[in-house]
């Protein structure tokens, strides 16, 4: 079974392992500037490509030498590593240094690369399954996240993907507790007494706990005010206050359509790592 925390590329590697062996390139290690990250991945099938390692000519090498260790895959098969000077052994302008490795996998590594290639993906707490969290959900699905997704009412999430958890509460911010730790919050209910309560969970436990780094809250200035004035008749100080942020979304995109505050969102998020 495939790990709930899996991204759609990993999903749809791990499926086409199941009946074809594959070559995984992964970035092992890194030195000045360089296309990715260590730790990015592509699956290299005799037919297709899962995922990248950052394209140009650094891809294509990997690709041919997948290629050819896929062509001699054996039981004594192993690993290799394989080290690129992007400027002098490439000739690409980024200049620095990347150290693959390749791995020969088949359908037997599945439980193990579903466990190794979920792991790092930071956790998002959803509240709201409504017309933005709906178009969220979808922006975050190939994104380093892990989403958990709630709401009160029960039968209101659409189908799901990989990567995304649905969760009823009732109440709402009961979920609250039991969060993952570093868990950022993204709160948008059908309804402002529910957005007050989650709100005020969250800043309990942050008080008792420290451990959600963001918390954000769907909404204007004007909402947020009078949320302002609510919480602090509960005995949040200005400061613990200051931790939400409202409204949510990268600043200078005015765009309110569902689609195109979700891409704000998952950028602030992104700049949340």
């Amino acid at each position: 079974m495939v790990s709930s925390c899996t991204s759609r590329h990993t999903e749809n590697f791990l499926i086409r392992l199941m009946t074809q062996p594959a070559v995984l390139v992964q970035v092992d290690a890194t030195r000045g500037s360089v296309p990715r990250e260590a730790g990015a991945w592509m699956a290299v099938f005799a037919d297709a490509l899962v995922g990248t390692i950052g394209g140009g000519h650094l891809e294509y090498q990997a690709i041919a030498n997948a290629r050819a260790q896929l062509q001699q895959i054996s039981p004594q098969g192993g690993q290799a590593t394989l080290r690129f000077a992007l400027g002098p052994a490439l000739g690409q302008c980024c200049g620095g240094v990347v150290h693959l490795r390749l791995e020969p996998v088949s359908a037997g590594d599945v439980p193990a690369l579903a466990l190794r290639l979920a792991g790092g993906r930071t956790p998002v707490a959803l509240f709201g399954g409504g017309h933005v969290g709906q178009a969220l959900a979808q922006v975050l699905a190939p994104l380093p996240f892990s989403l958990t997704w709630i709401d009160s009412r029960d039968g209101v999430f659409p189908a799901v993907g990989p990567g995304v958890a649905c969760e009823h509460s009732e109440p709402v911010q009961a979920a609250v507790a039991g969060l993952a730790p570093q868990s950022r919050v993204l709160i948008m209910s059908f309804s402002h007494a529910e957005d007050l309560d989650v709100v005020a969970a969250c800043l309990k436990r942050q008080r008792a706990r420290a451990d959600l780094p963001f918390v954000g809250l769907i909404g204007s200035q004007t909402k947020w005010a009078a949320f302002s004035h609510r919480l602090e008749a509960q005995g949040f100080s200005p400061d613990e206050l200051a931790h939400i942020t409202c409204p949510i979304g990268v600043p200078g995109i005015a765009g309110k359509a569902p689609e195109v505050i979700a891409v704000a969102v998952a950028a602030q998020l992104l700049q949340t790592l």
